[in-house]
Protein backbone atom coordinates (compact mmCIF):
# COMPACT_ATOMS: atom_id res chain seq x y z
CA UNK A 1 0.00 0.00 0.00
CA UNK A 2 1.53 3.40 -1.54
CA UNK A 3 1.97 6.24 0.90
CA UNK A 4 1.26 9.50 -0.53
CA UNK A 5 1.30 13.44 -0.01
CA UNK A 6 -1.22 15.90 -1.75
CA UNK A 7 -0.40 19.83 -1.38
CA UNK A 8 -2.29 22.36 -2.25
CA UNK A 9 -1.79 25.83 -3.11
CA UNK A 10 -5.19 27.39 -1.86
CA UNK A 11 -7.08 30.19 -3.83
CA UNK A 12 -10.80 31.80 -3.82
CA UNK A 13 -11.66 30.21 -7.02
CA UNK A 14 -9.95 27.14 -7.77
CA UNK A 15 -7.23 25.19 -6.04
CA UNK A 16 -3.81 23.01 -7.51
CA UNK A 17 -3.75 19.43 -6.16
CA UNK A 18 0.11 17.37 -6.80
CA UNK A 19 0.16 14.55 -4.95
CA UNK A 20 3.55 12.57 -4.86
CA UNK A 21 4.62 9.12 -3.36
CA UNK A 22 7.43 8.32 -0.99
CA UNK A 23 10.26 8.63 -3.83
CA UNK A 24 8.96 12.27 -4.40
CA UNK A 25 7.28 11.13 -7.73
CA UNK A 26 4.30 13.06 -9.08
CA UNK A 27 1.62 10.61 -9.27
CA UNK A 28 -1.41 13.37 -10.06
CA UNK A 29 -1.30 17.30 -10.96
CA UNK A 30 -5.16 18.49 -11.11
CA UNK A 31 -6.61 22.25 -10.89
CA UNK A 32 -9.85 21.76 -8.81
CA UNK A 33 -12.88 24.57 -8.40
CA UNK A 34 -13.18 25.66 -5.35
CA UNK A 35 -16.70 23.71 -4.63
CA UNK A 36 -17.80 20.68 -2.68
CA UNK A 37 -18.60 18.28 -5.83
CA UNK A 38 -15.25 18.61 -7.24
CA UNK A 39 -13.24 18.61 -4.28
CA UNK A 40 -14.94 15.42 -3.02
CA UNK A 41 -14.08 13.84 -6.47
CA UNK A 42 -10.37 14.74 -5.73
CA UNK A 43 -10.96 13.44 -2.54
CA UNK A 44 -12.21 10.02 -3.86
CA UNK A 45 -9.43 9.87 -6.72
CA UNK A 46 -6.52 10.51 -4.60
CA UNK A 47 -7.87 8.06 -2.10
CA UNK A 48 -8.22 5.03 -4.62
CA UNK A 49 -4.35 5.98 -5.84
CA UNK A 50 -3.28 5.32 -2.02
CA UNK A 51 -5.30 1.91 -2.34
CA UNK A 52 -5.84 1.83 1.20
CA UNK A 53 -2.20 3.69 2.05
CA UNK A 54 -2.00 6.61 3.88
CA UNK A 55 -2.39 9.85 2.79
CA UNK A 56 -1.13 12.85 4.11
CA UNK A 57 -2.65 16.35 3.28
CA UNK A 58 -1.14 19.93 3.42
CA UNK A 59 -2.54 23.48 2.54
CA UNK A 60 -1.02 26.59 2.43
CA UNK A 61 -4.19 28.58 4.30
CA UNK A 62 -6.03 27.21 7.49
CA UNK A 63 -8.88 29.64 6.47
CA UNK A 64 -10.62 32.15 3.74
CA UNK A 65 -10.64 30.14 0.19
CA UNK A 66 -9.46 26.98 2.01
CA UNK A 67 -11.59 26.49 4.83
CA UNK A 68 -14.43 24.41 2.30
CA UNK A 69 -11.60 21.79 1.65
CA UNK A 70 -10.13 21.94 5.40
CA UNK A 71 -13.73 21.10 6.61
CA UNK A 72 -14.33 18.28 4.19
CA UNK A 73 -11.29 16.56 4.59
CA UNK A 74 -10.96 16.91 8.59
CA UNK A 75 -14.98 15.81 8.31
CA UNK A 76 -13.70 12.44 6.31
CA UNK A 77 -11.18 11.96 8.75
CA UNK A 78 -8.05 12.94 6.31
CA UNK A 79 -4.48 14.34 8.07
CA UNK A 80 -4.08 17.58 7.10
CA UNK A 81 -0.81 19.90 7.49
CA UNK A 82 -0.55 23.40 7.39
CA UNK A 83 2.67 25.11 5.82
CA UNK A 84 2.62 29.04 5.57
CA UNK A 85 2.50 30.58 2.54
CA UNK A 86 5.68 32.28 3.98
CA UNK A 87 7.73 29.12 4.38
CA UNK A 88 6.42 27.68 0.93
CA UNK A 89 7.84 31.05 -0.51
CA UNK A 90 11.30 30.67 0.93
CA UNK A 91 10.97 26.68 0.39
CA UNK A 92 10.80 26.84 -3.28
CA UNK A 93 14.18 28.87 -3.91
CA UNK A 94 15.42 25.32 -3.22
CA UNK A 95 13.89 23.68 -6.24
CA UNK A 96 15.15 23.49 -9.50
CA UNK A 97 13.71 26.34 -11.60
CA UNK A 98 12.74 29.93 -11.49
CA UNK A 99 9.63 29.93 -12.39
CA UNK A 100 6.82 30.28 -10.29
CA UNK A 101 3.26 28.23 -10.87
CA UNK A 102 0.31 26.85 -8.86
CA UNK A 103 1.34 23.49 -9.93
CA UNK A 104 5.09 24.18 -8.57
CA UNK A 105 3.74 25.49 -5.59
CA UNK A 106 1.23 22.18 -4.78
CA UNK A 107 4.81 20.55 -5.37
CA UNK A 108 6.57 22.11 -3.24
CA UNK A 109 3.75 22.29 -0.45
CA UNK A 110 3.46 18.28 -0.47
CA UNK A 111 7.50 17.28 -0.67
CA UNK A 112 7.84 20.11 2.53
CA UNK A 113 5.16 18.04 4.06
CA UNK A 114 6.96 14.73 2.80
CA UNK A 115 10.14 15.38 3.94
CA UNK A 116 9.02 17.45 7.38
CA UNK A 117 9.00 16.40 11.18
CA UNK A 118 7.60 20.01 12.76
CA UNK A 119 4.60 20.14 11.24
CA UNK A 120 1.30 20.52 13.33
CA UNK A 121 -1.98 19.05 11.73
CA UNK A 122 -4.79 21.31 11.30
CA UNK A 123 -8.04 20.41 13.68
CA UNK A 124 -11.51 21.98 12.65
CA UNK A 125 -12.45 24.54 15.37
CA UNK A 126 -15.62 23.94 17.62
CA UNK A 127 -18.56 26.25 16.95
CA UNK A 128 -17.92 28.67 19.98
CA UNK A 129 -14.16 29.24 18.96
CA UNK A 130 -15.35 29.97 15.56
CA UNK A 131 -17.32 32.10 16.25
CA UNK A 132 -14.92 34.14 18.20
CA UNK A 133 -12.30 34.22 15.43
CA UNK A 134 -15.27 36.36 13.09
CA UNK A 135 -16.66 38.26 15.99
CA UNK A 136 -13.04 39.67 17.05
CA UNK A 137 -12.10 39.96 13.47
CA UNK A 138 -14.97 42.19 12.91
CA UNK A 139 -14.00 44.23 16.11
CA UNK A 140 -10.93 44.42 15.35
CA UNK A 141 -12.04 45.91 11.72
CA UNK A 142 -14.53 47.96 13.15
CA UNK A 143 -11.98 49.77 16.33
CA UNK A 144 -9.83 50.54 13.25
CA UNK A 145 -12.56 52.19 11.07
CA UNK A 146 -13.42 54.07 14.00
CA UNK A 147 -9.79 55.03 14.92
CA UNK A 148 -9.86 56.26 11.14
CA UNK A 149 -12.47 57.97 11.27
CA UNK A 150 -11.75 60.33 14.35
CA UNK A 151 -8.84 61.29 12.74
CA UNK A 152 -10.00 62.12 9.72
CA UNK A 153 -12.64 64.36 11.93
CA UNK A 154 -9.87 66.02 13.91
CA UNK A 155 -8.13 66.59 10.99
CA UNK A 156 -10.89 68.65 8.90
CA UNK A 157 -11.68 70.13 12.15
CA UNK A 158 -7.89 71.85 12.53
CA UNK A 159 -8.58 73.08 9.04
CA UNK A 160 -11.52 75.29 10.17
CA UNK A 161 -11.89 76.08 13.75
CA UNK A 162 -8.77 74.46 15.75
CA UNK A 163 -10.04 75.89 19.34
CA UNK A 164 -12.96 73.67 19.32
CA UNK A 165 -10.96 70.38 17.99
CA UNK A 166 -8.25 70.90 20.96
CA UNK A 167 -10.98 70.89 23.26
CA UNK A 168 -12.55 67.26 23.56
CA UNK A 169 -11.13 63.98 23.41
CA UNK A 170 -13.25 62.62 20.77
CA UNK A 171 -12.56 59.24 21.25
CA UNK A 172 -14.24 58.98 24.83
CA UNK A 173 -16.32 61.98 25.15
CA UNK A 174 -20.24 60.90 22.97
CA UNK A 175 -21.13 64.37 23.73
CA UNK A 176 -18.97 65.86 22.31
CA UNK A 177 -19.86 64.11 19.32
CA UNK A 178 -23.67 64.48 20.04
CA UNK A 179 -22.30 68.39 19.44
CA UNK A 180 -20.59 68.24 16.05
CA UNK A 181 -23.84 66.76 14.94
CA UNK A 182 -25.42 69.79 15.58
CA UNK A 183 -22.95 73.16 15.80
CA UNK A 184 -19.68 72.83 14.35
CA UNK A 185 -18.77 76.31 13.34
CA UNK A 186 -17.66 79.14 15.47
CA UNK A 187 -20.74 81.20 14.43
CA UNK A 188 -23.34 79.04 15.23
CA UNK A 189 -21.85 78.44 18.62
CA UNK A 190 -21.53 82.21 19.35
CA UNK A 191 -25.64 82.26 17.57
CA UNK A 192 -27.17 79.48 20.13
CA UNK A 193 -24.83 80.72 23.54
CA UNK A 194 -24.62 78.96 26.76
CA UNK A 195 -27.69 78.39 28.02
CA UNK A 196 -29.29 77.17 25.21
CA UNK A 197 -26.43 74.90 23.97
CA UNK A 198 -26.47 73.13 27.51
CA UNK A 199 -30.51 72.60 27.29
CA UNK A 200 -29.89 71.00 23.45
CA UNK A 201 -27.54 68.50 24.76
CA UNK A 202 -29.29 67.72 27.61
CA UNK A 203 -32.37 67.00 25.70
CA UNK A 204 -29.95 64.56 23.38
CA UNK A 205 -28.84 62.67 26.82
CA UNK A 206 -25.86 64.27 26.55
CA UNK A 207 -23.25 64.22 30.16
CA UNK A 208 -21.83 66.62 31.54
CA UNK A 209 -23.93 69.20 28.89
CA UNK A 210 -23.22 72.40 31.06
CA UNK A 211 -19.45 71.69 30.88
CA UNK A 212 -19.49 70.87 27.01
CA UNK A 213 -21.13 73.91 26.53
CA UNK A 214 -19.33 76.00 28.25
CA UNK A 215 -15.91 74.87 26.62
CA UNK A 216 -17.46 75.04 23.45
CA UNK A 217 -18.77 78.45 23.62
CA UNK A 218 -15.28 79.63 24.77
CA UNK A 219 -13.69 77.73 22.12
CA UNK A 220 -16.38 79.75 19.41
CA UNK A 221 -15.53 83.26 21.66
CA UNK A 222 -11.82 82.82 21.00
CA UNK A 223 -11.97 82.88 16.99
CA UNK A 224 -13.90 85.20 14.90
CA UNK A 225 -12.51 84.54 11.74
CA UNK A 226 -14.14 82.77 8.80
CA UNK A 227 -11.65 80.51 7.22
CA UNK A 228 -12.50 79.45 3.30
CA UNK A 229 -14.30 76.08 3.26
CA UNK A 230 -15.38 76.36 6.47
CA UNK A 231 -19.20 75.55 4.89
CA UNK A 232 -17.73 72.42 3.58
CA UNK A 233 -15.18 71.03 6.02
CA UNK A 234 -18.41 71.68 8.87
CA UNK A 235 -20.77 69.39 6.88
CA UNK A 236 -17.55 66.84 6.33
CA UNK A 237 -17.22 66.77 10.17
CA UNK A 238 -20.91 65.87 10.74
CA UNK A 239 -20.91 63.02 8.43
CA UNK A 240 -17.72 61.81 10.07
CA UNK A 241 -19.12 62.39 13.98
CA UNK A 242 -22.43 60.02 13.01
CA UNK A 243 -19.97 57.91 11.55
CA UNK A 244 -18.38 57.58 14.62
CA UNK A 245 -21.08 57.40 16.91
CA UNK A 246 -22.66 54.59 14.67
CA UNK A 247 -19.23 52.49 14.71
CA UNK A 248 -19.28 53.34 18.94
CA UNK A 249 -22.76 51.76 18.78
CA UNK A 250 -21.68 48.65 16.45
CA UNK A 251 -18.77 47.92 18.82
CA UNK A 252 -20.79 48.17 21.72
CA UNK A 253 -23.31 45.76 20.35
CA UNK A 254 -20.10 43.34 18.64
CA UNK A 255 -18.87 43.28 22.84
CA UNK A 256 -22.39 42.15 24.04
CA UNK A 257 -22.14 39.64 20.97
CA UNK A 258 -18.45 38.51 22.20
CA UNK A 259 -19.02 38.29 26.00
CA UNK A 260 -21.82 36.05 25.67
CA UNK A 261 -20.47 33.44 23.49
CA UNK A 262 -17.37 33.41 25.26
CA UNK A 263 -18.75 32.85 28.80
CA UNK A 264 -20.34 29.34 26.99
CA UNK A 265 -16.81 28.06 26.26
CA UNK A 266 -15.39 25.31 28.72
CA UNK A 267 -12.72 27.51 30.10
CA UNK A 268 -14.02 30.56 30.12
CA UNK A 269 -13.74 30.98 33.72
CA UNK A 270 -10.50 29.47 33.86
CA UNK A 271 -9.29 32.01 31.51
CA UNK A 272 -10.65 35.14 33.28
CA UNK A 273 -9.47 33.70 36.78
CA UNK A 274 -6.12 35.06 35.40
CA UNK A 275 -5.33 38.62 36.55
CA UNK A 276 -5.59 41.05 34.11
CA UNK A 277 -7.51 39.08 31.33
CA UNK A 278 -11.46 39.97 30.96
CA UNK A 279 -13.70 38.97 27.90
CA UNK A 280 -12.34 40.18 25.54
CA UNK A 281 -8.80 38.94 25.98
CA UNK A 282 -9.75 35.83 26.97
CA UNK A 283 -11.96 35.63 23.92
CA UNK A 284 -9.72 36.97 21.60
CA UNK A 285 -6.81 33.98 23.37
CA UNK A 286 -9.67 31.36 22.00
CA UNK A 287 -10.13 32.87 18.89
CA UNK A 288 -6.26 32.33 18.28
CA UNK A 289 -5.70 29.15 19.12
CA UNK A 290 -9.18 27.41 19.10
CA UNK A 291 -9.69 26.73 22.78
CA UNK A 292 -8.57 23.67 22.25
CA UNK A 293 -4.37 23.23 23.64
CA UNK A 294 -4.17 19.86 22.61
CA UNK A 295 -3.41 20.82 18.97
CA UNK A 296 -0.52 23.22 20.23
CA UNK A 297 1.19 21.00 21.97
CA UNK A 298 2.98 22.58 24.77
CA UNK A 299 3.53 25.69 26.43
CA UNK A 300 7.09 26.35 24.85
CA UNK A 301 5.39 25.99 21.09
CA UNK A 302 2.69 28.47 22.51
CA UNK A 303 5.55 30.66 23.44
CA UNK A 304 7.17 30.21 20.16
CA UNK A 305 3.78 30.94 18.36
CA UNK A 306 3.42 34.46 20.32
CA UNK A 307 6.46 35.29 20.22
CA UNK A 308 7.55 35.26 23.56
CA UNK A 309 10.20 32.46 23.30
CA UNK A 310 12.99 34.03 22.61
CA UNK A 311 15.27 32.19 19.37
CA UNK A 312 19.42 32.35 19.47
CA UNK A 313 21.23 34.37 16.92
CA UNK A 314 24.57 33.09 17.32
CA UNK A 315 27.11 32.97 14.70
CA UNK A 316 31.06 31.71 15.07
CA UNK A 317 32.12 32.91 18.08
CA UNK A 318 28.71 34.75 19.20
CA UNK A 319 26.95 32.65 21.58
CA UNK A 320 24.11 32.93 23.58
CA UNK A 321 22.79 36.08 21.64
CA UNK A 322 19.08 35.67 22.47
CA UNK A 323 16.61 37.58 19.92
CA UNK A 324 13.07 38.10 19.96
CA UNK A 325 11.51 36.24 16.92
CA UNK A 326 10.25 38.08 13.90
CA UNK A 327 7.47 35.85 12.92
CA UNK A 328 4.78 35.13 15.81
CA UNK A 329 1.09 35.66 16.05
CA UNK A 330 0.71 39.31 17.15
CA UNK A 331 -2.78 39.17 18.14
CA UNK A 332 -1.57 36.36 20.64
CA UNK A 333 1.26 38.19 21.49
CA UNK A 334 -1.31 41.36 22.40
CA UNK A 335 -3.13 39.11 24.65
CA UNK A 336 -0.25 38.30 26.79
CA UNK A 337 1.23 41.82 26.31
CA UNK A 338 -1.98 43.08 27.83
CA UNK A 339 -2.65 41.30 30.57
CA UNK A 340 0.65 41.27 31.70
CA UNK A 341 0.80 45.28 31.77
CA UNK A 342 -2.33 44.76 33.74
CA UNK A 343 -1.84 42.49 36.30
CA UNK A 344 1.71 43.99 37.14
CA UNK A 345 -0.67 46.87 38.90
CA UNK A 346 -3.17 44.67 40.66
CA UNK A 347 -2.03 41.32 41.12
CA UNK A 348 0.69 41.15 43.87
CA UNK A 349 2.14 38.22 42.43
CA UNK A 350 2.72 39.46 39.19
CA UNK A 351 3.71 43.01 40.85
CA UNK A 352 6.38 41.24 42.94
CA UNK A 353 7.75 39.34 40.01
CA UNK A 354 7.97 42.67 37.29
CA UNK A 355 9.69 44.97 40.10
CA UNK A 356 11.99 41.93 40.67
CA UNK A 357 12.69 41.73 36.63
CA UNK A 358 13.62 45.63 36.68
CA UNK A 359 15.53 45.53 39.53
CA UNK A 360 17.82 42.81 37.58
CA UNK A 361 18.50 46.00 34.72
CA UNK A 362 15.37 44.89 32.59
CA UNK A 363 13.41 48.02 30.87
CA UNK A 364 9.80 48.01 31.14
CA UNK A 365 9.32 46.42 28.22
CA UNK A 366 11.65 43.25 29.17
CA UNK A 367 9.97 43.25 31.96
CA UNK A 368 6.02 42.76 31.11
CA UNK A 369 7.84 40.77 28.40
CA UNK A 370 9.08 38.16 30.93
CA UNK A 371 6.10 38.66 33.33
CA UNK A 372 3.69 37.51 30.01
CA UNK A 373 6.19 34.32 29.35
CA UNK A 374 5.22 33.37 32.97
CA UNK A 375 1.72 33.88 33.51
CA UNK A 376 1.82 31.58 29.33
CA UNK A 377 2.94 28.88 32.06
CA UNK A 378 0.06 29.38 34.11
CA UNK A 379 -2.67 29.74 32.26
CA UNK A 380 -1.79 26.68 30.01
CA UNK A 381 -1.74 24.84 33.62
CA UNK A 382 -5.03 26.37 34.79
CA UNK A 383 -6.53 25.20 31.17
CA UNK A 384 -4.99 21.72 31.69
CA UNK A 385 -6.18 21.08 35.04
CA UNK A 386 -9.76 22.78 34.75
CA UNK A 387 -8.91 24.96 37.86
CA UNK A 388 -9.32 28.41 38.86
CA UNK A 389 -6.31 30.74 39.29
CA UNK A 390 -4.92 31.29 42.82
CA UNK A 391 -2.25 33.83 44.55
CA UNK A 392 -0.91 30.55 46.30
CA UNK A 393 -0.25 27.49 44.50
CA UNK A 394 -2.29 24.24 45.10
CA UNK A 395 -1.34 21.86 47.71
CA UNK A 396 -1.56 18.33 47.61
CA UNK A 397 -2.34 15.70 50.00
CA UNK A 398 1.15 13.56 50.98
CA UNK A 399 -0.58 11.12 52.08
CA UNK A 400 -2.91 10.13 49.53
CA UNK A 401 -0.09 10.90 46.58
Amino acid sequence: MPELWAGTDAGKVEHHCTVIDADGAKVLSRRVPNSEPELLQLLGDVLELADGGQVTWAVDLNAGGAALMIALLVGHGQRLLYIPGRTVHHASGSYRGDGKTDAKDAFVIADQARMRRDLQPLQQWDEIASDLRILTARRYDLTADRTRAINRLRAQMLEYFPALERAFDYSSSKAALILLTGYRTPAALRRIGHARLATWLANRKARNAQTVATIAVEAAQAQHTVIPGERTAAAMVHTLARAVMALNEEIAATDELIEARFREHEHAEAITSMPGIGTLLGAEFIACTGGDLDAVGSPRRLAGIAGLAPVPKDSGRVSGNMRRPHRHHRRLLRVFYLSAQVAARCCPASKAFYERKRAEGKSHKQAVLALARRRLDVLWALIRDHRMFTVEPPRHDLATA
